[in-house]
């Protein structure tokens, strides 16, 4: 908000009024800065920020640049998620995508197991990983999941790092492959 983040705002405002009145206000300066994000695919949540951090341990967090790029049609905000082939997405609308990657944010309830037809990863009570924080990002067959830690930014960046990682090492060890590969093709044409 006004290139500042609403925390501070949100924890000056605090030492004089209550918290739902806290979140009122920020809701409504949010409105007037940013105007209706309904408009572009994002609905935001009833509860105030505050709110829903107290109660669900969820902290809304809207990117002003992404956001920018969602409005001038630079990144595409699609409906849930049917089905999943490869390279071909299926939404719950009906309509169809062809794609090459999916970077996909749940928004503010995960519904993973709805439309993910894998049952190791994904415990379908709450939609979270099974295997707790730390160990949570990594699945199977190239499967990651970033952000379900419910530690909030901090959380979801050593997801995100910890996939860096593993996907440079995954990436090293079929270059390896493959050199070796080249190496013995060369060395049986030489011979």
């Amino acid at each position: 908000m006004l290139g500042r983040s609403t925390f501070g705002l949100s924890m000056w405002l605090l030492k004089w009024l209550p918290i739902r009145i806290v979140d009122r206000l920020l809701l409504i300066v949010s409105r007037l800065m940013i105007g209706d994000t309904a408009r572009f695919g994002l609905d935001r949540p009833r509860l105030g920020p505050l709110e829903l951090k107290k109660l669900c341990g969820k902290t809304p967090v809207i990117d002003v640049g992404t956001f920018d790029k969602i409005k001038s049609g630079n990144i595409k905000v699609l409906p849930a998620i049917k089905k999943l082939k490869h390279h071909h997405v299926e939404f719950v609308d009906g309509r169809t995508e062809n794609v090459d990657s999916i970077i996909l944010a749940t928004g503010y309830k995960s519904n993973v197991p709805s439309w993910l037809k894998e049952s190791e990863m994904f415990s379908v009570e709450d939609g979270f990983p099974k295997s707790p924080f730390p160990n949570g990002w990594k699945g199977e067959n190239g499967l990651y999941a970033v952000g379900f830690t419910k530690r909030g930014l901090l959380g979801t960046s050593m997801d995100a790092k910890n996939i860096a990682k593993d996907i440079e090492s995954c990436w090293r060890a079929s270059r390896k492959t493959l050199e070796s590969y080249i190496l013995v093709a060369n060395e049986k044409v030489c011979k």
